[in-house]
C-alpha cells in the first residue's frame, strides 16, 4: 500500500509505530527478516512525498528525521485504557494467580526483539539469589516466529526449571488479560527495540510497578515512571526485582511516579500534541510561502 498512499490527492500525514530491525529475526525466520527489510525500504520511498511526518515516540520522530522527513513531530501512541480498568471479574483466573507466588508479568508477542530469554536468565537469577516461590507469565502471540518461541522453550529446559513457572497463555481477551495485570507483582520489559510499547502505559494504568531496561522508545513512554536500568545487567535486574516485589514503601512510590505519569496519556495530551505539530506544520507552511513571494 506505500506506492498507493503517496499517489494519493491532497494532504498525506504518516504516523510510524516503527519496524522491528531485520536483524532480530535472521537467525530464526528468513521470511520475516526479508518482510521487515523490505519494509523498512519502502519506508525511505515516502521522504518528500507526505506533508508531516508523526512518530508515536521521539525515538520514532528521530528515525524519521535521520531518514530524511521533513517537518516531523510526535504524536502519542493513542491506548483504550478502559478495556482493562474496568470491573470485569474472572475468579478462575484469579484464583489460579493469587497463591503463594510473586507474578512477574511481561505481555506483548513473543518476538525476538522483546528478549524474552533474557526474562528466563533473570528468572534463574531471582530462582538462584532472591526467592524460589516465583511465576513469570507472558501474555501475547506465539506465532510470530515459531522457531523462536520453540528457542525460549528449550532454555527454560535447558536451566532445567519448573515449567509450570513459566505461563505461556497467548492471546486473550481484554478480561483475561486485565486478571493478569491484577495480579501482578510487577511488569518486566527486557526489549531492546520498541517504538513505543503499549503495555508500560497498560501496566502503569492497572497499578503495577515497572522494571524495565531503558532502551529505544521506553524511556520516552515511561518518562521518569518505573524503575530503569542500563546497561543490561541481569543478576542487578533481579535485585531489582526482588525490591519491586517485597519493599512496600519502594512499591507505593514506584506507583506513585507511574500515575503522573500515566496522566500525559490522557485525551487531553494528545489533543495538545495534535495542535502543537499541525500548528507547527502550518508555521513552517506560511513561512515557506512568504519566503517563496520574496
Amino acid at each position: 500500500m506505500t506506492e498507493a498512499f503517496a499517489e494519493l490527492s491532497g494532504g498525506r500525514v504518516l504516523q510510524y509505530h516503527n519496524v522491528t530491525p531485520a536483524s532480530y529475526f535472521a537467525p530464526y525466520d528468513p521470511a520475516l527478516f526479508r518482510l521487515a527489510s523490505i519494509a523498512r525500504q519502502e519506508l525511505s520511498t515516502l521522504v518528500g512525498r507526505v506533508d508531516l511526518a508523526l512518530g508515536v515516540s521521539d525515538y520514532n520522530r528521530r528515525e524519521l528525521e535521520a531518514i530524511g522527513f521533513e517537518p516531523t513531530g510526535v504524536l502519542p501512541l493513542a491506548v483504550d485504557l478502559s478495556r482493562i480498568t474496568r470491573p470485569v471479574q474472572r475468579p478462575a483466573l484469579d484464583k489460579i494467580l493469587d497463591d503463594d507466588f510473586v507474578n512477574f508479568l511481561f505481555v506483548g508477542r513473543i518476538a525476538p526483539n522483546k528478549k524474552i530469554e533474557d526474562h528466563i536468565r533473570l528468572a534463574e537469577h531471582y530462582k538462584r539469589y532472591v526467592d524460589s516461590y516465583y511465576r513469570f507469565i507472558f501474555v501475547g502471540r506465539q506465532d510470530v516466529a515459531p522457531a523462536y518461541y520453540q528457542t525460549i522453550r528449550s532454555l527454560v529446559a535447558r536451566y532445567r526449571m519448573l515449567p509450570e513457572r513459566f505461563l505461556f497463555p497467548g492471546a486473550v481477551p481484554d478480561a483475561e488479560l486485565a486478571a493478569y495485570y491484577r495480579n501482578a507483582h510487577a511488569y518486566v520489559s527486557l526489549s531492546e527495540h520498541e517504538g513505543f510499547c503499549a503495555p508500560l502505559v497498560e501496566a502503569m494504568a492497572m497499578d503495577v510497578p515497572v522494571l524495565a531496561y531503558s532502551a529505544a522508545a521506553v524511556p520516552d513512554t515511561l518518562g521518569g515512571a518505573g524503575v530503569q536500568f542500563a546497561p543490561k545487567d541481569i543478576e542487578y535486574a533481579a535485585e531489582l526485582l526482588a525490591s519491586l516485589a517485597f519493599d512496600d514503601d519502594l512499591r507505593a512510590r514506584v506507583i506513585a511516579g507511574q500515575r503522573r505519569r500515566l496522566a500525559d496519556f490522557g485525551d487531553a495530551r494528545i489533543d495538545r500534541e495534535l495542535d502543537a505539530v499541525l500548528q507547527g506544520k502550518w508555521s513552517r507552511s506560511t513561512q515557506s510561502a512568504q519566503s517563496n513571494d520574496v
